[in-house]
């Protein structure tokens, strides 16, 4: 069974987290870090978005690839897929600029959850 509007997202989310990987090493080379931060602020944020996008998004996509599979409509994968994608963005943005609260890291985490805990459901529903 083709998944392609999960593919979308996945192959979307993989353009972003090598975005922030590059981020990563140009600060690495900015400060001539090779290993941790070095005590740089500007690369542990760097590393601390590229590292939260890894803990998120793989699982929010896997349940986003189980309701697909399971014939979750087009509408409800689209609108996770892009308010994910929007999610992480602005969490990446909101942390990069600043290791304090922000309304980017904020918004990201509001929709990242918002993303998992309604594509939960969908699976859930699918279930039962």
């Amino acid at each position: 069974m083709p998944v392609k509007i999960t593919a979308l997202y996945v192959a979307l989310h993989a353009i972003l987290l090598l975005l922030l990987a590059v981020l990563v090493m140009l600060q690495r080379g900015r400060h001539k870090v090779g290993l941790g931060d070095g005590g740089q602020a500007p690369l542990s944020r760097a590393i601390r978005a590229h590292g939260n996008a890894v803990e998120y998004v793989p699982i929010a996509l896997l349940l986003m690839l189980t309701c697909e599979l399971n014939g979750g409509g087009a509408t409800l994968l689209h609108g996770c897929g892009l308010l994910l994608l929007a999610a992480r963005i602005a969490h990446a943005w909101g942390l990069n600029q600043s290791a304090e609260e922000s309304l980017g890291r904020a918004a990201g985490v509001v929709g990242t959850f918002i993303v998992c805990g309604v594509l939960i459901v969908a699976n859930l529903w699918q279930v039962w």
